[in-house]
């Protein structure tokens, strides 16, 4: 396995949190926040020069979530802003481990890892990770 991303800082995308993210208590719906993950896994990536579309038309890759490990600290609430971050912490040929945290205010809310498989977006079968996606993790 290889380290990945640890010359580069963390990305932090922020999102408001909208009634629709919210259940009968007023927090966050626990599924939401994976949503708020996504969301910022791909601006990351179009952070990176890498948009979603354009990856897949160029390199004919598609990222599937394959495993979550999450620790649900502290809720968020309506109309609160939180930070998620994305982090990738490693790499190898078609698996990408990312560390992704959402925070308020500094306060830890949602602490998780997620694993990706990079996969061919019509056998929907492994394919390695574009090498230019993966010189801009440094």
């Amino acid at each position: 396995m290889t380290a990945a991303g640890t010359g580069a800082p963390p990305f932090t995308h922020l999102v408001r949190v909208y009634y629709e993210d919210t259940d009968a208590a007023g927090v966050v719906y626990y599924a939401n926040y994976l949503k708020f993950m996504e969301r910022a896994r791909t601006e990351w990536l179009a952070h990176l020069g890498h948009p979603l579309a354009e990856l897949e038309a160029a390199a004919g890759v598609v990222f599937v979530v394959t495993h979550v490990d999450a620790h649900f600290r502290r809720p968020a609430r309506l109309g609160d802003l939180v930070a998620v971050g994305v982090r990738p912490v490693e790499h190898r040929g078609a698996r990408l481990v990312a560390r992704q945290d959402i925070e308020r205010d500094g306060v830890a809310l949602v602490e998780a890892t997620v694993t990706l498989a990079c996969v061919d977006r019509v056998r929907l079968q492994p394919s390695r990770i574009p090498s230019t996606l993966l010189r801009s993790f440094a």
